[in-house]
């Protein structure tokens, strides 16, 4: 029986750098060039290669290639001549280096509410960028959680906000079948490990103004060897820019491009096993009266490389004995509500940095009882189904050792784009 199996494995495991990367990277590596610019010419073509292909695949004019994906919204920011000291707005429900690259450009953080499905509230958007006269939002496309994109431009619109996407976790997304991170006027990657593309660390800034595509390569740090992009403005452009632009030293190197390279081919095929790996887990959690699974638009397209869901009802003590009990049949479960961050796991209200935001009531209740599992794409459909059983195995033994009154709150279930969902709203 289930409750008897412990998952034997490791869900930090990702899947192996295709052949074709590693034999380049030990090209480079015997060559001794990880440099993406050559001296005596363009004989490092990786990187210029990468961006040209990574912007073909998104759907936009040009992609600099840096080295983190904090680095890509930190010069994002730079991009729109965000001055020291402005606000910049961003959805509460993000990871630390997103508020970081705000703080990194010199800007302060506005954190506008989330709603019960992880994404942000545009009302709250319109009453922080009215309050803090914000011209720029970052959206955070956290876990691959998409938002109403046709409210969100038409927030921007209304606001004046020029907007930058985080899409650390959205490659391959789409809204009502466009590309998520043609959005923005800049869209931000990641190619960190545990993200769509793995290079360690990475990050691509994609954009379609030839002026700002200047800036970004010189911005990244080309010295005077812009001429080796590919992915780049016309030279004229780039002169123009070249003299009153500082040098940020964010490039990413040639030996990362080769690991990447090689990987974007793979992209569609790990998507849809990843998305197969989200839904069936998420099947197996919705049999638990207790667990919330967020709504999902049938205009989302998601790419989903882990799994939240909510456990609403539940005491902070009662989380914590139920993923604790995950814990020890080798399920890790990240708890967004939990007093001190851990691992990569924070929330608003450990950012003292961001500087003092506010009640944040609905963000702050939202994230209380939010978990979050990493799914590799290797993962079997039984050890889906196994992950599933877990968790709903161990809520279930905390709920019924509980000694508190319960309400009767069993959330209806309904279905939405193959995914069973439940909804508050419909208890």
């Amino acid at each position: 029986m289930s409750e008897q199996l412990t998952l034997t494995r490791d869900l930090t495991e990702p899947e192996p750098i295709p052949e074709a990367g590693i034999a380049r990277a030990n090209e480079l590596m015997r060559s001794g060039r990880l440099f993406r610019y050559g001296e005596m010419g363009a004989d490092q073509l990786d990187a210029s290669l990468l961006e040209e292909e990574f912007a073909a695949f998104v759907g936009r004019r040009y992609c600099v290639a840096v080295n983190s994906g904090g680095a890509a919204i930190f010069l994002a920011l730079k991009l729109l001549d965000v001055e020291a000291g402005a606000p910049v707005l961003v959805n509460g429900f993000t990871l630390a280096p997103v508020p970081g690259a705000i703080r990194h450009a010199g800007a302060r953080p506005v954190i506008v509410e989330i709603g019960q499905d992880y994404c942000i509230d545009t009302d709250d958007l319109a009453a922080k960028a009215r309050k803090s006269g914000a011209k720029v939002l970052v959206l955070s496309h956290m876990r691959g959680h998409i938002a109403d994109m046709d409210a969100v431009m038409a927030a921007c619109a209304d606001l004046g906000l020029a907007l930058v996407e985080d899409c650390a976790h959205a490659l391959c997304a789409s809204w009502r079948g466009r590309a998520i991170g043609t959005f923005g006027a800049i869209g931000a990657f990641s190619a960190q490990t545990y993200k769509h593309l793995n290079a360690g660390e990475g990050g691509f800034v994609v954009l379609d103004d030839e002026d700002m595509a200047a800036r970004a390569i010189l911005h990244s740090g080309s010295y005077m060897l812009h001429a080796q992009h590919r992915s780049a403005p016309p030279p004229g452009v780039i002169a123009r820019w070249s003299e009153q632009t500082p040098n940020f030293s964010l490039r990413m190197t040639a030996l990362a491009a080769a690991l990447l390279r090689s990987q974007l081919a793979e992209l569609p095929r790990r998507a849809r096993r990843w998305n197969e790996i989200h839904d069936r887990i998420g099947a197996r959690l919705s049999r638990s009266q207790h667990v919330r699974l967020p709504h999902r638009s049938p205009h989302e397209t998601y790419s989903a490389t882990s799994v939240q869901f909510s456990l609403p009802g539940l005491s902070m003590d009662e989380i914590t004995a139920a993923l604790a009990a995950c814990k020890a049949r080798g399920l890790p479960v990240k708890w967004f509500g939990g007093e001190k961050q851990v691992g990569f796991t924070s929330a608003p209200r450990h950012w003292r940095y961001a500087g003092d935001q506010g009640p944040l009531t609905a963000t702050h209740h939202v994230l209380a009882s939010l978990c979050d599992i990493r799914t590799p794409v290797t993962l079997t459909d039984e050890e889906c189904d196994l992950i599933g059983d877990i968790v709903c195995e161990a809520i279930e033994t905390v709920v019924r050792a509980s000694v508190r009154p319960r309400a009767d709150a069993t959330p209806a279930r309904h279905q939405a784009d193959g995914f069973i969902t439940t909804r508050e709203d419909e208890t």
